[in-house]
C-alpha cells in the first residue's frame, strides 16, 4: 500500500500525504471526492458538458447543494469568458473538472482553467480518468485541490481502485466540516488513515481488494520505468498518427480543434452514409478489433477509438484504420445495412 501510495503521487506529481486509491472504480472515486467536500446547501459549479459532468451534478443534487451546470456544447471546451463570468454570477464553494472527457473526446485547457480559479474561495475537483498517464497533469503545480483516476484506463491494471488525492487546502475543509459524510465507506479521512496518510495508528476500515493493489502497483511501477514524460510524447504521437490517416479518409473529427482532442480518445463523427452499429460490429467479426459508439450526449453521433497504455502504439494506429478502411469501402456499412 506504501508503495503505491508513492506511485500514485508520481503519477498524479504531487506531494500531498493524503494520497491513497479507494476500493471503487472510477465512480466511486468520483462520488469520494464530492461527497468528501461538498456540504447540503453549498454551491456547485460543474464546468463539464459530457455524461461526467451530469453524473457528478447528480451527485451533487443528491447531497443537497446547489448545483449549477455551464451551458458548453459537447465538442467544445470551458472558455475562460464564460467561467469568468459563472464564477462571479454563482460564487461556488466547489468546481468540478474533468480533465479528459471520454465521453466527447474533449481535453480541458486544465492549466488556464485553475490558474483563473487560483486564490479563488473554491475547491477545485479534476477528474483524470480518461486523462492521466496520456496528457500532462501537474496536480501540485496546477493547484489543483483534488484529483482522481481509474486503475483500467491508461494505466491497464484491472478495474477496481481508483487513484486520489486531497491537497493540504482540502484536508482542511474535511476536517471542518459542520456535519459528517454522509457514507462511511467513502469517507476520506477514514480511509486515509486506513492507508497510513494521517500520524495516527492505521485502523481497519474495509477489507481493501489486495490482489488489485498488487495490480495496481505493477501498473504504477510500469509507468514509472517508461517515465510520464515518455508516455505523455507516445500517446500524443499516436494519436496525431491516428486522427491523421482518418481525415486522409476523409473521416470528420467530432472534436475541431486538435490542442482541445483527448489523446487517448478519440471521437470521430458517423458519416451520413453509415451505419453506426454496423461498422462496430464489422471490426469486431472480421478483424477482432473494438471501437465503441458515442456515450451520452454523442450518442448515435461518433464513434470512439481508444488508444490507452500497451494498447497505444503506431502498430495499433495502422491496424485500426485499415480495417476501419477496409469495413467502410467494402460496403459493410452502408446504411441499408
Amino acid at each position: 500500500m506504501d508503495d503505491v501510495k508513492i506511485g500514485i503521487q508520481y503519477a498524479f506529481q504531487t506531494k500531498n500525504r493524503m494520497t491513497f486509491a479507494v476500493s471503487g472504480t472510477g465512480h466511486c472515486a468520483m462520488e469520494t471526492a464530492i461527497c468528501n467536500i461538498l456540504e447540503p446547501g453549498e454551491k456547485f459549479l460543474v464546468t463539464s458538458p459530457g455524461i461526467w459532468g451530469n453524473r457528478a451534478l447528480e451527485i451533487g443534487s443528491r447531497i443537497g447543494a446547489k448545483c449549477y451546470q455551464m451551458n458548453i456544447s459537447s465538442e467544445d471546451v470551458v472558455q475562460l469568458s464564460d467561467l469568468k463570468k459563472a464564477i462571479e454570477t454563482f460564487k461556488p464553494h466547489v468546481v468540478f473538472i474533468c480533465h479528459g472527457d471520454s465521453s466527447t473526446g474533449t481535453l480541458q485547457p486544465l492549466p488556464d482553467i485553475t490558474s483563473f480559479l487560483k486564490g479563488l474561495n473554491c475547491i477545485i475537483i479534476v477528474d483524470s480518468v480518461a486523462s492521466l498517464g496520456a496528457a500532462p497533469l501537474f496536480m501540485d503545480k496546477w493547484d489543483i485541490d483534488i484529483l482522481y483516476s481509474g486503475s483500467q484506463k491508461i494505466l491497464n491494471a484491472p478495474p477496481g481502485l481508483s487513484p486520489i488525492s486531497f491537497s493540504p487546502k482540502a484536508v482542511k475543509k474535511l476536517k471542518s466540516r459542520k456535519i459528517p459524510v454522509t457514507s462511511f465507506y467513502m469517507d476520506a479521512l477514514l480511509i486515509g488513515n486506513y492507508w497510513g496518510c494521517d500520524d495516527e495508528p492505521r485502523k481497519y476500515h474495509h477489507t481493501a481488494p489486495i490482489n488489485l493493489v498488487y495490480a495496481l502497483r505493477e501498473a504504477l511501477a510500469i509507468l514509472a520505468a517508461e517515465t510520464l514524460e515518455k508516455c505523455w510524447e507516445r500517446h500524443k504521437t499516436c494519436a496525431k498518427k491516428l486522427w491523421k490517416n482518418l481525415e486522409d479518409m476523409d473521416l470528420v473529427l467530432y472534436v475541431p480543434k486538435e490542442v482541445h482532442r483527448l489523446p487517448s480518445v478519440t471521437t470521430v463523427n458517423i458519416p451520413i452514409n453509415c451505419n453506426g452499429t454496423a461498422l462496430p460490429l464489422c471490426l469486431r467479426k472480421r478483424f477482432a478489433i473494438d471501437i465503441a459508439g458515442g456515450l451520452g450526449q454523442t450518442a448515435g453521433k461518433v464513434w470512439r477509438i481508444g488508444l490507452m497504455g500497451c494498447n497505444c502504439s503506431a502498430e495499433n494506429v495502422s491496424k485500426v484504420t485499415d480495417a476501419l478502411r477496409e469495413c467502410l469501402d467494402g460496403n459493410f456499412v452502408k446504411s441499408s445495412l
